[in-house]
């Protein structure tokens, strides 16, 4: 790879990662927002490299004076000119994840992953607080989860809650899950917890609803056997929220 591609390789770079991070939210379906200014900070030096890689290659470059007075080039290797900054013809695979980050990026995860893998573990929890009185509770998918099947005051029972998800279609079986992804630091560790949802058709799969209903009964409530379920009242479409890829209550 001659050296003006090696700079448009480190420039494309560059630029792709600040076209993802720093112009466009693109960089949030493949890390946390906290992990942002790094891949800014990645993108700026990509570009200062290649910028100081340009300039670099306008410098003359001198020679070693031998006894006969002839010159040779830093870069050649006993006389027989053989270039010893050659990259391997592999490295022209690096063009294409630096245009997909300015032309194309890949999807966000969404179903698809969600559908292929077990839902995350829920965390044992001993102690809950009572819950609110307002109707209904918003929660989080794994709020729900714990109470269903750990909280031995069995206090979700027949109460009304709201959750915010995106629908994994489950063709197999009766219902739909509702759905978060979970990032522990990139799409890497990605893991799901998902509610399935009795009662309301299916939406297609990636939509963000906001879900209302109570607990579908099943097993014993405050055990493992209960079901992370839902009877659904009301299925609304929402917008996808900010912060997508926790499962927190949702910011719009």
């Amino acid at each position: 790879m001659k050296r003006p591609l090696q700079v448009t390789l480190l420039v494309l770079s560059g630029l792709g990662l600040l076209h993802a991070s720093l112009f466009t939210d693109l960089s949030l379906r493949f890390v946390k927002e906290g992990m942002r200014p790094m891949l800014v900070a990645s993108g700026v030096l990509l570009l200062v490299l290649g910028v100081a890689e340009a300039w670099s290659s306008q410098k003359p470059v001198s020679g070693d004076d031998d006894a006969d007075g002839h010159g040779h080039g830093h870069d050649q290797d006993d006389g027989h000119g053989h270039d010893h900054s050659t990259v391997p013809r592999i490295a022209w695979l690096l063009f294409l994840p630096a245009l997909s980050l300015l032309f194309y990026a890949p999807p966000a995860l969404g179903a698809y992953t969600a559908a292929r893998e077990a839902p995350k573990a829920v965390a044992e929890q001993r102690y809950f607080d009572p819950l609110p009185a307002t109707s209904p509770i918003p929660l989080t998918l794994t709020q729900f989860t714990s109470r269903v099947q750990q909280d031995h005051k069995r206090d979700i029972g027949g109460r009304s809650v709201r959750m915010t998800g995106f629908v994994t279609p489950d063709k197999g079986a009766d219902g739909w899950y509702l759905t978060r992804i979970i990032f522990t630091c990139c799409a890497a560790d990605a893991q799901s917890v998902k509610v399935r949802i009795h009662g309301a058709a299916a939406l297609p799969a990636n939509t963000w609803v906001t879900v209302t209903g109570t607990w579908h009964p099943g097993g014993t409530l405050g055990t493992s056997s209960a079901p992370a379920a839902l009877d659904a009242r009301t299925v609304k479409k929402v917008a996808k929220p900010v912060n997508a890829y926790t499962d927190a209550l949702p910011l719009f």
